[in-house]
């Protein structure tokens, strides 16, 4: 019988456990170690590998304590700063050139080891508020750049600065542990700026300059400004401000230089071309004249007696009454003699009326003042330029509360005194409308199409105030600048300034040639000793006579 039992579960028998048969050692490659018992590894064996493995922990860990403790910071700054350093590829700056291609400011290499070129400028005179400068790129004590472009400071370096910069471009390079090259590549190229062709003759400009500076420091003025332009594009062929800085010392950094033009009182830095502001004087007085033609106040033939003077009833003090000088007796002069001769009689009157003679009155005068472009921007683009002031009721009122506007600010502001300012630039392209019939707007780049506004004036009225000014060359006041070489039409104007009057500031305006206006132009020369005789005239006949030698070719057309 049998008895029922657990089942016992099954002993698996590994090959290893096997006794190999000596009968069957034969079919075994004992090369391949087949059919072979193992053995166990002997102490010897592991004391052996320990010491190995000892002795590589005992090099390794030294090895990591130099680079972590002895080197580690000088390491730490190299795997962080030079694994993959960047480097900025400057862009070349464009150049600048005047209408010749003539180059006013251009790079150049210095050294072979400079990382950007130099900026360098012209020399020649007259060119600083024009051409201006700009800041160069700058490294901190470590040497690493806070400042990695150019930056345009003044004149057309600040006013094109996004055409001229470009776009810089950059390196990648990686590099080992030890600081050496593992790989470099150009990840952006630089893209080089543009050039920029400005509308002035550097060389007539230096010449303007020159004559400006000559007679402002033989008769003692504080400053002076001259600006050419073309009276049917507008372009702009000389803009020169006296004093002026050194391009090249600023944007070099120079101490000295710096230095001398900080300190000169005479204000190296204003541009007062666009931003110098002044009494216009009798430089105005073609454009009251037209406006009075335009308006029926007068005719071309109208007459008026100048004998010195006129005077005006005084309500408040009988015995004294309000008397308002003419510079000289004129006797009797009709529009364009009164311009020619600069009557301030004559437009007094016909500014503010007197007696029987009708006059204008500040309201139309504040209108032909605006027709002409002063109290405003001239358009001048990139540039920034001051807006002036017109004389006006609502502005006495502003800046002159519980005093009333008086018949005599009308008769001050239509010869351009009172509080009537404006920018050199203004006052060229008044003249230069007179000239043309047109207002255009002021440009210093070269070719640019002409942007002209027709004055709502008659031809006929023009053609007064043009007469006049060219009288006044050829019999009147502005006779320095009557030439055989080229006939110009040309209005002066002195106006004074000062808390006693102490000073003045000399004016000339004018156009030519006469018969077919090209270019007008407008200087001015500031605070000269009062009574002085040589001044505005003269620089620009000085000028004129520059001209004739060494660039005839804008004598004619």
């Amino acid at each position: 019988m049998f008895r029922r039992g657990k089942r016992r579960r099954p002993i698996e028998i590994h090959p290893d456990e096997i006794l190999i048969d000596s009968e069957n050692l034969g079919e075994f490659n004992q090369d391949q170690f087949e059919g072979r018992i193992e053995m166990p590894l002997g102490r010897r064996s592991f004391l052996m590998v320990g010491g190995v493995l000892a002795v590589l922990v005992v090099i390794l860990t030294g090895r990591a304590g130099a680079l972590q403790i002895a080197k580690g910071a000088t390491y730490a700054e190299r795997a962080e700063n030079n694994q993959l350093e960047q480097r900025v590829l400057f862009a070349d700056r464009g150049s600048i050139v005047d209408r010749n291609g003539l180059p006013l400011a251009y790079n150049e290499i210095v050294n072979a080891e400079d990382e950007f070129p130099q900026r360098v400028y012209s020399s020649l005179k007259g060119l600083a508020h024009v051409v201006g400068y700009v800041k160069s790129p700058a490294k901190d004590s470590k040497g690493n750049y806070y400042r990695n472009e150019f930056i345009g400071m003044d004149g057309a370096e600040r006013a094109f600065d996004t055409a001229l910069a470009g776009e810089n471009g950059m390196t990648l390079t990686e590099t080992d542990a030890h600081g050496a090259v593992v790989s470099q590549s150009t990840a952006q190229p630089p893209h080089a700026g543009e050039k920029i062709t400005l509308s002035i003759d550097a060389s007539v400009t230096e010449g303007l300059y020159t004559s400006i500076a000559q007679v402002a420091q033989q008769s003692k003025f504080g400053g002076g400004a001259g600006v050419i332009i073309n009276v049917r594009t507008g372009e702009i062929l000389a803009l020169t401000s006296y004093p002026e800085y050194s391009p090249q010392g600023l944007t070099d950094g120079d101490k000295e230089i710096i230095d001398a033009i900080n300190s000169d009182t005479h204000q190296p830095f204003l541009n007062r071309v666009l931003n110098g502001l002044y009494a216009p004087g009798s430089i105005v007085k073609p454009i009251v004249a037209i406006g009075a033609l335009n308006e029926g106040v007068i005719d071309e033939s109208t007459q008026i007696l100048s004998t010195g003077s006129i005077s005006l009833p005084n309500p408040y003090d009988p015995k004294h009454p309000s008397i308002f000088k003419d510079w000289r007796v004129n006797g009797w002069t009709d529009a364009r003699r009164a311009i020619a001769v600069s009557s301030d009689v004559y437009f007094y009157e016909v500014g503010g009326g007197f007696q029987d003679q009708l006059g204008l009155g500040i309201e139309r005068i504040d209108k032909y003042f605006k027709m002409f472009g002063f109290g405003a921007p001239t358009g001048i683009g990139g540039f920034s330029d001051a807006v002036g002031n017109i004389s006006t009721i609502a502005w006495k009122a502003e800046n002159f509360p519980g005093d009333p506007w008086r018949i005599g600010d009308t008769y001050h502001t239509a010869i351009g005194q009172y509080g009537t300012q404006v920018t050199p630039l203004q006052a060229v392209r008044a003249i230069a409308a007179v000239a043309s019939g047109q207002l255009v707007e002021p440009t210093l780049i070269a070719s640019t199409t002409p942007k002209l506004s027709p004055l709502a004036v008659s031809s006929e009225s023009l053609a007064v105030a043009r007469e006049g000014m060219r009288l006044g060359v050829t019999e009147g006041i502005a006779g320095a600048v009557n030439f055989g070489f080229v006939h110009v039409a040309a209005k002066t104007g002195t106006a004074q300034v000062g808390m006693k009057n102490e000073y003045l500031n000399s004016w000339m305006v004018g156009f030519w040639p006469y018969e077919n206006p090209e270019y007008a132009y407008a200087i001015v020369l500031e605070r000269g000793p009062a009574g002085t005789l040589v001044g505005a005239s003269a620089a620009m006949s000085q000028f004129f006579q520059w001209v004739e030698v060494n660039a005839p070719h804008y004598l004619s057309n």
